[in-house]
């Protein structure tokens, strides 16, 4: 039993004197750079433009576009003039075969600032957030137009410029 209390005694010890022995891990550090150029951008969606009926009386509508810009990016928006024959963004026209439907776009509510393509003179200018902005598009035909019956259709280009 003594040798047996001894062995006990030995493994203790053995194992304090591994504990207080061990070696601590030596380190090293060294510092790198991370970098990145952000590069200004932007991207445009829309939404259709629908008057409806037309039946010679006013008809307004409206059409909604999104803008999303790099953060601190200056904009502006342009639309084109459309499809129609003899269309500017003034006077655009809508088609049906042959046949012109008149309509307007403007960048306000009341319909009277004129949004065309010219920058800083027609268009809408803004500046990013890096996120969606949501524009209104503002349309109108005109009362007294009485052509020919059917559908009309036209296709605007809308520009972001960055």
């Amino acid at each position: 039993m003594t040798g047996t209390v001894i062995l006990r005694g030995i493994a203790a010890s053995c194992l304090a004197m591994a504990a207080s022995t061990q070696v601590a891990a030596a380190t090293a550090t060294a510092t790198f750079a991370v970098t990145a150029t952000v590069q200004a951008g932007c991207v445009i969606t829309a939404t259709p433009l629908a008057f409806g009926t037309y039946s010679g009386t006013q008809v307004d509508a409206t059409s909604t576009m999104s803008v999303t810009c790099t953060n601190t990016t200056p904009y502006n928006i342009g639309l084109g003039a459309g499809a129609g024959s003899g269309a500017t963004v003034a006077a655009r026209k809508m088609t049906s075969g042959a046949v012109l439907l008149n309509y307007s776009l403007s960048r306000d509510a009341g319909r009277s600032l004129n949004w065309g393509n010219t920058v800083a003179t027609d268009t809408l200018a803004g500046t990013g957030t890096g996120a969606a902005q949501t524009l209104t598009v503002y349309g109108r035909i005109a009362a007294g137009q009485f052509v020919t019956p059917g559908s009309y259709t036209d296709t605007i280009i809308a520009t972001v410029t960055y």
